[in-house]
């Protein structure tokens, strides 16, 4: 099977990130002033390669960020809601230092391996992989073309690259993610290489 090229993109800022509240699957935010800005510049640095597709969760803040590029290319944004970002349950559209204590306990747990774990009335890091790994395979087996651009969730980017990069559930921590980066990755034989990750040099805006 031929190599496949493809970027995993975080959206751009929202207010919700700009004021460290906890967006997770149900906030459906927009780009603020700061994420489209972002999103222009993301689309700019993938103008350098010859995206032929172009894929994003259904929420807004990734659509928004993709449409962008889509403008460039004249090519039509397909959403997929299994590409949703992680159900944060009773967390969401709370800040983080509300509830810093019982996010430090969960975050604990799942670097021990417990990653069945669910916040409370969302997902765990399990749930969330199998979801999301189902509907990428999806969009690959899909189509055939050569270079895809998918811009999905911070949480999710860092469940989706540990496990496909070989770290590990446990180990998501370990993925950097800002809006607007970049991971590019090469795909073949249903395996994947990174080629970069948590790329933001196109960010300096």
């Amino acid at each position: 099977m031929k190599q496949r090229r493809l970027f995993i993109a975080r959206h751009g800022e929202t207010e919700y990130n700009r004021k460290k509240l906890l967006q997770g699957r149900g906030i459906d935010a927009s780009l603020n002033e700061t994420g489209i800005l972002q999103a222009k510049a993301l689309s700019g640095y993938l103008n350098r390669y010859p995206v032929h597709y172009l894929g994003s969760s259904s929420l807004k803040r990734s659509f928004e960020t993709a449409g962008f590029h889509s403008q460039s290319i004249n090519k039509d944004v397909i959403k997929y809601d299994g590409l949703d970002e992680m159900d944060f349950g009773d967390f969401e559209g709370l800040s983080f230092l509300e509830v810093e204590d019982e996010i430090k306990q969960i975050g604990q747990a799942w670097k021990s391996g417990q990653v069945d774990l669910k916040i409370p009335g969302g997902e765990s890091p399990r749930d969330t992989f199998e979801r999301a790994n189902s509907a990428m395979m999806e969009l690959l087996e899909s189509t055939s073309e050569q270079t895809l651009a998918v811009v999905i969730h911070g949480r999710l980017i860092r469940i989706l690259l540990s496990k496909w990069l070989g770290l590990g559930l446990k180990n998501m921590d370990k993925i950097e993610h800002q809006n607007g980066s970049v991971n590019q990755l090469f795909f073949k034989n249903g395996a994947f290489e990174a080629v970069y990750l948590n790329k933001t040099d196109h960010l300096t805006l």
